[in-house]
């Protein structure tokens, strides 16, 4: 089942979330290190990798599968 991603703030660091889950995948003491997880984890379904920020607003979005609406050109 594709999953759409989301790396987000945890208090003990950063966590994977799948969408809709109510526990993290994994929880990373770094970003850096949950956007790394997130996104094999998303290259691997074909889903979309999520960003947020400390605020808790998307900050960066990525597709790893066919997108639906391509861009043009």
């Amino acid at each position: 089942m594709k999953r759409n991603q989301h790396v987000v703030p945890h208090p003990q660091g950063w966590a994977v979330k799948a969408a809709g889950a109510t526990n993290p995948t994994k929880v990373l003491g770094t970003q850096r290190a949950a956007i790394e997880t997130a996104r094999g984890i998303a290259k691997n379904q074909g889903s979309e990798m999520l960003v947020h920020g400390e605020n808790g607003r998307i900050r960066e979005r990525n597709t790893y599968g066919p997108d639906k609406c391509p861009p043009k050109g």
